[in-house]
């Protein structure tokens, strides 16, 4: 049901121009008046064509991808839980 999508951070020179054309090539989450960024999210299965398209925009700087989907999520610790020892 749900597609999959990655982030991504667009450095831009131009917000005027950002918030224009980005919108074209993914979702728009955020852009950032005073650090001059977008934060956005494209098709996972179309990363790499989307950020080459965005930079060859003239008024991109940088485009930076969001390793989020690969970081692990699920912990477990190996610490005992001593809680019981200090309940009533």
């Amino acid at each position: 049901m749900f597609t999959e999508r990655s982030g991504i951070i667009v450095w831009v020179s131009d917000l005027k121009a950002a918030g224009k054309h980005l919108e074209k090539y993914g979702n728009v989450h955020f852009i950032s008046k005073r650090l001059h960024y977008a934060a956005m999210y494209v098709y996972s299965s179309r990363l790499d064509e989307t950020v080459k398209q965005l930079q060859k925009l003239p008024f991109v700087k940088k485009v930076e991808r969001s390793y989020r989907n690969e970081i692990k999520t699920e912990y477990n610790s190996n610490v005992p839980d001593k809680t019981r020892f200090y309940s009533l």
